[in-house]
């Protein structure tokens, strides 16, 4: 809980305080007065950030061993961090939600833009999984866990504290369950007309992928009638959707055989299971194989992991997915669309179609961009964090 007087942590001059005071959430380490003091505070502690003339610009968490080192929380510089405020937070997620969506299957908190820096919150009716991936949320879990049980009525809280970004932040890892009992078997999700099965224990990231979802109805929009190619398929994300919209069948390959027995029980759970077949290999290799066997699709999905998940692999990334769009764009037939999806943060929107159409036109196929696609509304993009819009998804009609 907040506690006054509380440290204060000075911009540089040469930083730009207006940045923050219309609504950037974070301060980096070189532009603070990084001295002795400062270095020294508590990791994940609340301080008060002030420009470089001592004027307040509002409650912030520390780092000082993280490249972010001050993650904004409030504007007024007295906030107390305690229950009440995290209610607050999560009482106006929740009826966001509620506004968009008939069933508590969503993601409840997308980090900054719901006001909770570096926390993720994702929604399986009775379950919630929360990702505290920066150290405040660590530190002020025990609030936040009351909270949301509170806002939500939620019966089971697991806390997922593994992945990149904590260990970004000097955490550990750690997956346990801090409120009710763990799922014995992976959780029924009803969305887009189909039902996924949510592995929450072990699967990746929180269990299932919110964020596709429009992008997900879309694409089955485009199969009706016709065969669809999912690759990268995870847990049967755009395949499920498309044979729930009346799709002919579906291939899904993933190099996951966990995630594909979880696309099949969906399947099987949406009365689907004789229209999709699976295919565990390397999407890579798998697509070569198909283009000599000289198979066609109506549809063909490309959705990999992140390729450029920064600066520093952006060209290698950059060249992979060129290479994703060569490979599929010859397994489309003749009036048919590939869509291809990109979840790198540091590919920005240009960079990623520019990469795709030089692959589809190496592939020797031609056609207009007929949709892009960004992540769900449950996933709110903060205007002032460029950072925040990761998922981009393009569909072509060749």
């Amino acid at each position: 809980m907040t506690q006054l007087p509380l440290p204060i942590v000075r911009l540089l001059p040469k930083a730009k305080p207006q940045v923050i005071r219309h609504g950037f959430p974070w301060a980096f380490a070189n532009e603070l007065v990084m001295d002795r003091r400062t270095k020294g505070l508590s990791h994940g502690g609340l301080v008060v950030l002030e420009d470089a003339e001592r004027k307040p610009l509002g409650l912030g968490a520390i780092n000082p061993k993280a490249k972010i080192a001050v993650r904004m929380l409030d504007s007024d510089p007295e906030a107390q961090i305690d229950e009440a405020w995290f209610t607050a937070r999560l009482t106006r997620a929740l009826a966001h939600r509620a506004a968009l969506y008939d069933a508590p299957f969503y993601r409840l908190v997308h980090a900054e833009a719901d006001g909770l820096p570096g926390v993720i919150i994702d929604r399986f009716g009775e379950v919630a999984v929360v990702q505290p991936n920066a150290a405040w949320a660590e530190r002020l879990f025990d609030p936040l866990v009351a909270a949301l049980v509170a806002v939500t009525g939620v019966t089971t809280v697991i806390k997922n504290g593994t992945g990149r970004a904590r260990a970004l932040e000097g955490l550990d890892e750690e997956l346990s369950v801090v409120t009710g009992a763990a799922p014995e078997r992976p959780l029924l999700v009803p969305m887009n007309g189909a039902t996924y099965l949510a592995d929450v224990m072990g699967g990746q990231k929180t269990g299932l992928f919110y964020d596709q979802r429009p992008n997900h109805a879309f694409a089955a929009g485009l199969a009706k009638g016709g065969r669809m190619l999912d690759l990268f398929s995870h847990v049967g994300g755009f395949s499920l959707a498309a044979l729930a919209a009346g799709a002919e069948s579906a291939l899904a390959v993933d190099g996951s055989a966990a995630a594909l027995e979880l696309a099949r029980g969906g399947a099987d759970a949406s009365g689907l299971g004789d229209r999709l077949e699976t295919r565990q290999g390397d999407a890579f290799e798998v697509l070569e194989a198909l283009g000599k066997a000289k198979e066609r699709f109506d549809v063909v999905v490309c959705d990999p992991p992140a390729f450029a998940p920064s600066k520093t692999t952006l060209d290698k990334g950059l060249r992979a997915y060129e290479r994703v769009a060569r490979l599929a764009a010859p397994l489309v037939r003749q009036g048919g669309y590939l869509v291809l999806c990109s979840c790198s943060h540091a590919a920005d929107l240009k960079q990623f179609r520019d990469a795709s159409a030089r692959g589809i036109g190496k592939g020797g196929r031609r056609g207009p961009l007929i949709y892009t696609g960004f992540a769900g509304p449950d996933h709110p993009l903060l205007p002032q964090l460029a950072e925040g819009g990761y998922l981009k998804a393009l569909a072509f009609h060749l």
